[in-house]
């Protein structure tokens, strides 16, 4: 069996005609000031968009006239970009904290600490308590741990899951609270 070749994504990048560039006879113009001024022939355009020092760009080319904007190709760009970049939303980490019935106060009081740095990190946390054996005969206590734990972290988290149990496990899910 051959090796498997993981590949990255190629973003597509969405290229613009721009002045020589664009093949249409006829354009729907858009001048700098974003005032539409009809249907003309592309010379024309072009010859409106060197006189202003500026760039005729295509900025629908499916349209029947395509539509084409008299304006500064660089600041364009630039503008795109920006938007992109701000478009890419900024995912939510979510960190486990793993609880014990029969753990120690000083362990419990350890992992407090940890979910309190993960939460000033921004992210989620999912506090979470697996019961083995004859610990099945002590959920209310289970209950209990995980609640005293949540209360010690009270002023920075709320509760986005309060504890609930899913077969052998009591899970809860915690975020850092939305200062207003």
């Amino acid at each position: 069996m051959g090796k498997r070749r993981y590949h990255k994504k190629k973003v597509k990048i969405k290229l613009y005609r721009i002045n020589g560039q664009i093949k249409a006879p006829k354009v729907k113009l858009i001048d700098h000031q974003k005032n539409l001024i009809g249907i003309i022939d592309t010379t024309q355009a072009l010859k409106m968009a060197y006189e202003q020092e500026l760039d005729l760009v295509e900025v629908s080319p499916k349209e029947n006239p395509p539509v084409a904007k008299i304006l500064k190709y660089s600041k364009f760009k630039y503008s795109l970009e920006k938007k992109k970049q701000k478009s890419k939303t900024k995912k939510t980490e979510t960190k486990g904290i793993r609880l014990n019935l029969n753990m120690a106060a000083h362990d419990v009081s350890t992992r407090a600490k940890q979910a309190e740095k993960f939460i000033k990190r921004g992210s989620k946390l999912q506090v979470e308590m697996i019961l083995k054996g004859r610990e099945m005969a002590h959920v209310s206590r289970a209950f209990e741990q995980i609640k005293n734990f949540i209360n010690k972290l009270l002023d920075i988290v709320e509760t986005v899951q309060h504890p609930s149990k899913k077969g052998r496990r009591i899970i809860a899910i915690l975020q850092p609270k939305k200062i207003s």
